[in-house]
C-alpha cells in the first residue's frame, strides 16, 4: 500500500532551533523560511528574494550557511537550526561580531544583517584570518541596499584583528 501525501498534508518537523527541541507542522512544499518565521516564530530569518539571491534568509543548519528560502521545511526534519536568536546568550550580551556590527554601524535598516551575521560565523569559523578581498568575495553572496558595505568589511576586520591579538 502506497501512503499518500497531498499538497496540503501537513507533516510534523523536528528540529533544534537555537539549542532547544522543537516540532512544527509544515506542508511539504512549505519554504523552511516560512516554517520557521510563521510557525517556530523565529523572525530574525527574513524572506527577501525568495531565489537564494540576497542571502537575508541565510541560517546555519547544522553548521553550515544555508539559504531556507531554497529549501523545503521537510528537508529540515532531525536538523540542528541556528538563527540569529541564538547567537548571542541574552539581549544584553551580545557575541564579538554583534558588537563590532554596532560599533561598525554595519547595519542600518537591519533586514540583511541576520543572514549577513549567519553567513560570517560560518566563514570566520572556516578562516579566522581573512584578508580583507576574501571577506567582500563572502559578503557578494548578500544585497545589502543601505551600508555599502563598508560598515560590514570594517565589523568582519574588527573581529579578525581581536581574535589575533587576544591569540597573541
Amino acid at each position: 500500500m502506497m501512503l499518500e501525501v497531498s499538497a496540503e498534508s501537513e507533516m510534523a518537523i523536528r528540529v533544534t532551533l537555537n539549542g532547544v527541541a522543537r516540532e512544527g507542522n509544515a506542508t511539504p512544499r512549505m519554504q523552511l523560511a516560512d516554517f520557521l518565521r510563521h510557525v517556530l516564530h523565529a523572525y530574525g530569518t527574513h524572506v527577501g528574494c525568495e531565489h537564494g539571491v540576497c542571502g537575508a534568509c541565510t541560517v546555519l543548519i547544522d553548521g553550515r550557511a544555508v539559504r531556507t528560502c531554497m529549501m523545503f521545511a521537510i528537508q529540515a526534519d532531525g536538523a540542528d537550526i541556528q538563527t540569529v536568536e541564538g547567537l548571542a546568550s541574552s539581549p544584553d550580551k551580545l557575541t564579538a561580531l554583534q558588537s563590532a556590527f554596532q560599533k561598525n554601524h554595519a547595519l542600518q535598516c537591519g533586514f540583511c544583517t541576520p543572514g549577513i551575521l549567519m553567513s560570517c560565523v560560518q566563514f570566520l569559523a572556516e578562516r579566522p584570518q581573512p584578508d580583507e578581498a576574501e571577506i567582500r568575495e563572502m559578503l557578494s553572496g548578500h544585497l545589502c541596499r543601505c551600508t555599502g558595505y563598508h560598515g560590514i568589511v570594517e565589523a568582519i576586520k574588527e573581529v579578525v584583528a581581536d581574535k589575533s591579538t587576544s591569540s597573541a
